[in-house]
């Protein structure tokens, strides 16, 4: 495992230098042939079959990947690959190999497939199998749009009844954080969008949940946490059982709004804040067409 480890992160610091060239019909995909390395401590010399069984397998798994024409196979990043695929395969014991694959997106710089593979044999026939397992799994992570990486930030209440004092104060912060929950669940797994840990920030809009009036400081908050992208969200409560809801999201490299929402309407009281908010960002994000500025 850290030969593989030390293999890829090596592979992918290269990768990751190189910008991919203008685009053609066919998406282009680099593959380096990959490594192998026996710590079975098994007595037979078996590096003439496992270089052949490795040839083998490359060849077949080039093969299944440029078959329909939907991608075409590249020599690397430099040459127009669009993604690159790495990785190792290693001999644990007589029975137990492990293949270790990853598929990076040159454009974005993300990996959009990184797994650890375990098949049993070292005959042709199992290396047969494996490479069809994971020439499927490869084929599947090309076909997979790179996740959004999201910060999402807590929820913020604007409260023209300024009724939030004591109890009531206290239930407010925790619908907020059930809103804020559920919003960050629903967006994880619509498959588009990748949340970070936001709980650690130690801004002071951040602390003092006052991101709405920052004039855009959480997208430079969002990109230092790592983020492509940041969303914050305001409950404003209309009446003690009225209140609209709204969010917005800026490209955290740049500051520019690149979507919005807001239910515009006024809905019922508390209790439903966490069905408002994610009814409206499955709607705008992920069901529906987004609100772009």
């Amino acid at each position: 495992m850290l030969l593989f480890r030390l293999a890829l992160s090596a592979v992918l610091l290269v990768v990751l230098s190189c910008s991919p060239a203008a685009a053609e019909a066919a998406i282009g995909v680099a593959m380096d042939d990959f490594s192998y390395t026996d710590t079975s401590a098994e007595p037979a010399n078996q590096t003439a079959a496992h270089e052949r069984r490795l040839s083998a397998f490359m060849a077949a798994l080039r093969r299944d990947i440029g078959e329909g024409g939907r991608y075409r196979l590249v020599p690397s990043a430099k040459d127009g690959a669009a993604f690159k695929v790495i990785g190792g395969i290693q001999k644990t014991s007589t029975l137990v190999q492990w293949a270790k694959v990853a598929v990076i997106d040159v454009g974005t710089r993300k990996l959009v497939m990184d797994k650890l593979y375990t098949f049993r044999g070292d005959n042709d026939e199992s290396w047969e199998r494996a490479e069809i397992f994971v020439s499927r799994e490869v084929m599947a992570a090309l076909a997979t749009p790179t996740r959004v990486t999201l910060a999402v930030f807590d929820f913020e209440l604007e409260d023209a009844t300024a009724a939030s004092v004591g109890a009531s104060a206290a239930s407010d912060a925790s619908y907020l954080a059930e809103v804020t929950g559920s919003v960050r669940e629903v967006l994880s797994q619509s498959g588009r969008y990748r949340t970070v840990d936001v709980d650690n920030v130690g801004d002071a809009a951040v602390k003092a949940h006052a991101l709405r009036d920052c004039g855009g400081c959480e997208a430079a908050i969002a990109h230092q946490l790592g983020a492509d992208q940041s969303l914050i969200g305001v409950v404003r409560r209309v009446s003690r059982t009225e209140y609209t809801l709204g969010f917005q999201i800026r490209d955290a490299r740049t500051g520019a709004v690149l979507a919005r929402g807001d239910s515009g309407l006024r809905l019922g009281a508390d209790y439903s804040w966490k069905r408002g908010a994610v009814r409206l960002v499955s709607d705008r994000l992920i069901e529906g067409p987004t609100q772009q500025q």
